[in-house]
């Protein structure tokens, strides 16, 4: 007879390896299973656990005896991987049916064996007890106010200091009546707060934290928790519910200055359009209860949800390469999210597939969702297909715990449980704050129209504070007057600051992040037009040459490879440098400097079109060589990524990141210029409006490939007119430059100029390997950027047709005036479109004063490109003769044969305005 063979079949394979392992190594098996084996005599001739023959009433004794054992644990795996389902975590209504349940008989055990005595209790840190002291140990642990997600997680580490770390107390809060509190008078703030806004701005727009008072002593707890892990500093996103009791009762802002913003004061600069008080940044010092200064900032955002997310992101990422780069979990982003919104939103899902990536994790983030139960109107069932808003988490094997937002205690210990894990395992762990939004959307909204169900029950509850109160008066923790005392005392503290409020004319902003920015300056457009010294020795400009263009002896790489690395230096010799010598040579030349350099993008280390190579992989190792860390020792640090393929996600976090340092030149580069749109959101929220909005500048770089080659509609135009139209005033840079020493002198004066203004490049791809695309060292050591380019070659006073043109169809006009002998006729290149340099341009035509007949040439369709864009700059151009392709919907031509058909129409009508193919 088998050893095994009263085992129940279904258990016996996995039970008999297990047992096996431990009889060879005790210390192998996890510590719960060791403590199981160990309170069963299994080596006893009752159990059968011996190679002779024993009764075989015994053996199904035995077998009976362990089949109920795993029965047991069935039942507590079942907690374990169910019990978040079975919950208490719904404050105003019932939770949906799950099935099957947690009841016992769905385990094959029955109500006579509540009292029986089982050894599976160690697996669960108890010994050996009876079952109902099992399932009582269960209940508290997984469905009491927390319900915990975890078991989908596949490292057994993680998931043993999960259940080491529920089994402790029970999974229940233990904390003293000191702390119990200080958590009551955080949550009186909370209440107090959202209450005197109520009273005093009546049917204004506050987005109301109410319902879910219970983050802000869960904030606080978290920072005063982490300040002991060592964390200097905290990066938070939240969108606007609950934002203003956030920015006053935890991270400093004084109530006096969110009441003048209610009042609805003019602001203190002329220069500074504002935004809503819910929208805005904030900075600030705090001391802890322990004495530790921490920096605290939430980052201004948008209405657009979740996208604030990316941001922060990257403005941690920015910190930790920074200054915390020996330890970066000493910087922790937390984003706050909403239920709709982050079920919602799929940026949320390019975040998160951030999170282990070597270009873009930041050691891990607290998400934590403000659940409202609502989404605008739209109910939750309406609002995902998931079981859970937070489901998207579980792509990165997340924890999440799922918490009852009444029960203040149970979200503070959640929120402590969720940073430890942070700190432990450097990932990401999401909360699920489960509370009610008190009034509509907003303050001035009637939620009945749509949930009219459950405002009914919404308008009996009580608030967090008063549940809260209840609770510790019940424990003779505090009495009635102390409570009524906390209320009192911080509204006439709201009082004070509202007269004070009252007496300033204006209402003053502080900038985010004012330290990173204080040698910085804001200006406008005529600073941004003066040229900005980027000249770099000639013999400084050999030494990078010198060092991009060896690389090392003792690997081996692909000689493709090698050949095209050495050309660098062919290319120096000869005086000949390409587009790719811009970029390297700008690079190298800025770190150099001291400032450091991040590129991020799809496919940017080697590059899209195979023109740049910045990462160079050995060919048998594939040991990354990155040589423009090699320049020198006191050199800056050179950062480049291939993303993940997001758009979105990534533009954002870019934008974060250059935001949180302006030493850094920071450049994301689309893998087309036409897929830029894909962040359209990032562009139009942040990039063109963040300094009109929230005072902050930003000198984020996007490059986007463009240019017409017969590569179809999704492959040929940046949409160039989407961005001149966001242009105003002094918001941004777009450049579409025509010589290598142009964008090399372009990208210097991004980080040499003394304030920081987002830069557009519309970059080339048939031009990287153009024969005349080329510029000399003199051009890169001495010049600087031109903003417009004169035809060098044109005699003036013979001049009878003017044409103006931008970027890559320079060389095509150019190719075909050589071909017709046209001397006639000068081309002249606007390099930097925005701000225009209108009387450069005024200038020129001036200059060729005999010209009849003045162009403006582009190779785009008339309803794309910049032909719009002059019209609205420059009153001349509603004189010029428009050369352009006829206006179309898609941006080109799927047919090869039809695109160079179109093109060759263009060009014909710019040498003969008799072929007008507009007609």
């Amino acid at each position: 007879m088998d050893k095994y063979s009263f085992l129940n079949a279904a258990h016996t394979a996995y039970f008999a390896e297990l047992y096996d392992q431990y009889l060879q190594n005790p210390d192998s098996v996890e510590p719960s299973w060791r403590a199981f084996f160990q309170g069963f005599d299994f080596g006893s001739e009752s159990y059968g656990m011996v190679d002779q023959p024993v009764e075989a009433a015994s053996c199904e004794h035995v077998s009976e005896s362990l089949t109920k054992e795993f029965q047991v644990i069935k039942l507590i795996d079942g907690y374990r991987t169910r019990g978040h389902l079975f919950t208490k975590t719904n404050p105003v209504r019932e939770r949906r049916k799950y099935a099957p349940t947690l009841e016992i008989e769905n385990f094959g055990l029955s109500k006579s064996d509540l009292n029986t005595v089982f050894s599976a209790g160690e697996v669960i840190g108890i010994g050996s007890q009876t079952l109902q002291e099992i399932i009582n140990h269960l209940e508290k642990i997984y469905c009491s106010s927390i319900g915990v997600e975890y078991m989908y997680i596949r490292k057994p580490e993680e998931i043993k200091w999960i259940q080491d770390k529920l089994n402790i107390n029970d999974n229940q809060p233990n904390f003293s009546a000191e702390q119990k509190k200080y958590i009551l008078k955080k949550l009186n703030e909370a209440v107090s707060f959202e209450s005197f806004l109520h009273t005093k701005y009546v049917g204004q727009k506050r987005f109301s934290l109410e319902g879910g008072e219970s983050l802000i002593p869960a904030l606080d707890a978290l920072i005063e928790k982490a300040s002991e892990y060592d964390v200097k500093e905290f990066v938070m996103g939240m969108a606007h519910r609950g934002r203003l009791s956030t920015l006053t009762n935890i991270f400093g802002k004084s109530a006096k200055d969110i009441f003048s913003e209610f009042e609805g004061k003019d602001y203190e600069q002329e220069v500074f359009d504002g935004d809503v008080k819910y929208h805005l940044g904030w900075t600030s010092d705090r001391i802890t209860n322990s004495g530790k200064k921490i920096n605290l900032n939430i980052a201004p955002n948008p209405s657009h949800l979740e996208t604030v997310g990316a941001v922060v992101e990257g403005i941690v990422r920015a910190k930790q390469d920074d200054k915390y780069a020996e330890n970066p979990s000493q910087v922790l982003p937390i984003i706050v999210h909403g239920d709709a919104a982050i079920a919602g939103q799929g940026l949320v899902y390019e975040i998160i597939q951030m999170a282990q990536l070597d270009g873009y994790k930041t050691n891990g983030t607290i998400h934590i969702v403000v659940n409202n139960q609502v989404g605008f109107t739209t109910n939750y069932l309406d609002a995902r297909s998931s079981t859970y808003c937070t489901d998207v988490g579980k792509v990165t094997l997340s924890p999440v715990l799922h918490v009852n937002a009444d029960d203040a205690e149970a979200v503070v210990h959640a929120m402590l449980f969720a940073l430890d894990f942070r700190m432990q395992f450097k990932r990401d762990v999401f909360i699920d704050l489960l509370g009610y939004r008190k009034y509509g959307h907003n303050e001035g909204d009637e939620p009945r129209f749509t949930q009219p169900k459950l405002y009914k029950a919404i308008a009996k509850h009580k608030n967090p504070r008063e549940i809260y109160a209840e609770k510790l008066i019940s424990q003779g923790i505090v009495d009635e007057a102390y409570v009524n005392k906390l209320e009192e005392e911080y509204k006439a503290t709201l009082e004070e600051k509202l007269e004070d409020s009252r007496k300033e004319d204006k209402t003053v902003i502080t900038p985010f992040m004012q330290n990173e920015w204080e040698n910085y300056f804001t200006v406008e457009e005529d600073k941004m037009m003066k040229p900005v010294d980027t000249t770099f020795p000639k013999d400084g400009l050999a030494k990078i040459a010198k060092v991009l263009s060896s690389l090392p002896k003792d690997k081996k790489f692909i000689r493709k490879i090698s050949r095209l690395v050495e050309s660098r230096q062919d290319m120096f010799n000869e005086d000949k440098l390409d587009w790719a010598m811009a970029e390297h040579l700008a690079y190298g030349s800025i770190l150099e400097e001291g400032f450091d350099v991040r590129i991020s993008g799809q496919d940017v280390e080697r590059g899209t079109f195979s023109h740049r190579h910045a990462v160079v992989k050995v060919e048998d190792s594939e040991e990354e060589i990155i040589l423009h860390n090699n320049i020198s020792d006191k050199q800056g640090k050179f950062f480049i990524y291939n993303s993940l393929l997001s758009e979105y996600g990534v533009l954002g976090f870019d934008y974060g990141y250059a935001m949180a340092s302006p030493k850094t030149l920071t450049i994301w580069e689309a893998q087309f210029g036409d897929f830029s749109n894909g962040a359209q959101i990032m562009i139009d929220q942040y990039i063109s409006a963040a300094e009109d909005k929230w005072k902050l500048q930003n000198g984020l770089v996007m490059l986007l490939p463009h240019g017409y080659e017969g590569q179809g509609a999704e492959h040929s135009s940046g949409r160039m007119e989407r961005y001149l139209q966001l242009c105003a005033k002094d918001n941004m840079y777009v450049a579409d430059c025509t010589t290598p020493a142009n964008m090399f002198h372009l990208l210097r004066r991004q980080v040499k100029a003394k304030f920081r203004k987002p830069l557009i490049v519309f970059t080339p791809k048939s031009l990287l390997r153009h024969p005349l695309v080329v510029s000399t060292v003199d051009e890169f050591a001495n010049g600087g950027f031109r903003m417009l380019i004169d035809d060098e070659r044109a005699k003036a006073e013979s001049i009878k047709t003017l044409v103006f043109v931008t970027g890559k169809f320079y060389y095509d006009l150019l190719e075909e005036q050589e071909k017709l002998g046209r001397e006639d006729m000068a081309l002249v290149r606007i390099e930097q479109l925005f701000p225009l340099p209108v009387d450069d341009i005024r200038a020129i035509l001036k200059k060729y004063k005999n010209a009849e007949d003045v162009v403006w040439a582009q190779e785009e369709p008339r309803n794309m490109g910049a032909y719009s864009h002059m019209l609205m700059h420059l009153d001349e151009a509603k004189t010029f003769r428009a050369a352009t392709r006829r206006a179309y919907g898609a941006p080109a031509a799927g047919s090869t044969v039809r695109s160079k058909k179109r093109h060759k129409e263009v060009i014909d009508y710019v040498f003969d305005k008799t072929k007008n193919n507009q007609r």
